[in-house]
């Protein structure tokens, strides 16, 4: 028995309807409260009738009542307005300060036990998720209705991070996006690099050479650590050349280039390619983000998106290194990612600090436009029968699978409670 099981019983009221306190009072269950998932009592707010008294306040769980000295909440004044203690087992009385009993509702033999060994056999699962067996035969409306809800949280928690920004950057909304955009250009791999490499070329020095891709290549390239005097091909002595003259007209210091990393990296992930079809993103427009939320669908996206990088790298992965000509283009997966990771959650957030509903509506369809990933995540739920095309399934799906099953909250999740309240067929 855990606390974790208990406070599911009280929170979902999952055991007898009529029942006594320890001390032989009638218990009526009005609302068991709201949970609390941080710092003093379990539940906050609760209503509950004990014989002919209405009492509305806290409600603590434990599984046994001798706990509630365990844990010193006999010295704590924050649990001095418990209402009701609820107990697997009651070993022990409990009062408040002035001398008063708290009522107390033990637990044991009010709830089928067939509910408990099901939560227990969840947790000791092995499988990829405790309920891979059973969820299969989940009802679909169960499924989606949820997964609806936790997309809306992994777009939430994609925009904290994003809004901390914005504070740093006294909300200044171009900026935080010409940071976040290239720290996305950088992949999982080189991610913090390129934010670095962001923070330390303000985009209007950028804009001032917008329309010259050699220019602002220059200083990437040269932000970035990876000009220098020893070049022998034509394209970067030049890029080396006019990064010296920019460096001095702007004050610039650049980044340390063994923050970027190449290593086991495909090729045409690079750091090299990318930062060059960021060149070619900021040369195709200025006032980036203002031209993101005036875009009308997932087709004027992709238009902006359309990359390239410059003609040197048709023949090139680094620097110097000749390679079978080939156009460097900006995949569909590449750029999905960015849609999803970037400009998906800034268009949210925009929205959420405007009060603008609209902008909530159109990240929705945005991700209902964009097909889903596919990692290897996303594979396994594919092999558990669950549709995976859009982006905004596949999100939610690694939001169930990181924030729910990874770490068996099955309790709070809507599939392992639809699950676990399927108790037939499980031997006492």
């Amino acid at each position: 028995m855990n606390e974790e099981f208990l406070q599911y019983l009280w929170r979902y009221h999952l055991f007898q309807n009529q029942i006594n306190s320890s001390e032989g009072k009638k218990i009526e269950i009005i609302d068991t409260g709201e949970i609390n998932y941080d710092a003093g009592p379990d539940f906050f707010n609760a209503k509950i009738r004990i014989d002919n008294t209405l009492w509305a306040g806290n409600v603590e769980i434990h599984i046994n009542s001798s706990d509630w000295f365990k844990h010193k909440h006999h010295q704590n004044n924050a649990y001095n307005n418990i209402i009701l203690h609820v107990v697997f087992e009651d070993d022990a009385i409990v009062r408040r300060k002035n001398g008063e009993i708290i009522p107390c509702l033990e637990l044991k033999g009010k709830f089928d036990k067939k509910l408990f060994f099901r939560y227990n056999d969840f947790m000791q699962s092995k499988s990829w998720i405790a309920c891979e067996l059973q969820f299969p035969d989940v009802d679909p409306f169960i499924i989606n209705n949820w997964l609806d809800i936790l997309l809306i949280d992994r777009l939430k928690n994609k925009t904290e991070l994003i809004d901390r920004k914005l504070s740093i950057n006294k909300n200044n909304w171009e900026k935080t996006f010409y940071e976040s955009l290239a720290s996305n250009f950088g992949f999982k791999v080189n991610s913090d690099a390129f934010e670095l490499l962001a923070k330390s070329l303000p985009k209007k020095y950028l804009g001032k050479h917008k329309n010259s891709i050699f220019q602002l290549e220059a200083m990437l390239f040269g932000q970035a650590g990876l000009l220098n005097s020893n070049f022998n091909d034509g394209y970067p002595k030049q890029l080396f050349s006019e990064y010296r003259f920019l460096k001095n007209k702007f004050s610039l210091e650049p980044i340390d280039s063994h923050l970027l990393r190449f290593l086991r990296l495909r090729p045409s992930n690079f750091p090299t390619i990318r930062i060059s079809q960021f060149a070619h993103l900021i040369s195709k427009s200025s006032g980036l983000f203002s031209k993101i939320i005036e875009s009308e669908n997932i087709e004027d996206l992709k238009k902006l998106f359309d990359l390239n990088a410059s003609e040197y790298w048709d023949t090139h992965y680094v620097f110097e290194k000749s390679s079978q000509r080939r156009k460097k283009r900006m995949g569909e997966n590449a750029r999905n990612l960015i849609f999803i990771n970037t400009i998906v959650p800034f268009l949210f957030l925009y929205g959420l600090k405007k009060g603008n509903y609209a902008f909530k509506e159109k990240t929705l369809a945005l991700l209902e436009n964009i097909k889903g990933e596919n990692n290897a995540i996303i594979k396994k739920w594919k092999s558990l029968g669950v549709d995976v095309k859009t982006s905004a399934k596949t999100q939610a799906l690694m939001e169930l699978k990181n924030s729910y099953c990874q770490k068996k909250l099955c309790l709070q999740c809507r599939i392992g409670n639809f699950i676990l309240k399927q108790t037939e067929g499980i031997d006492d």
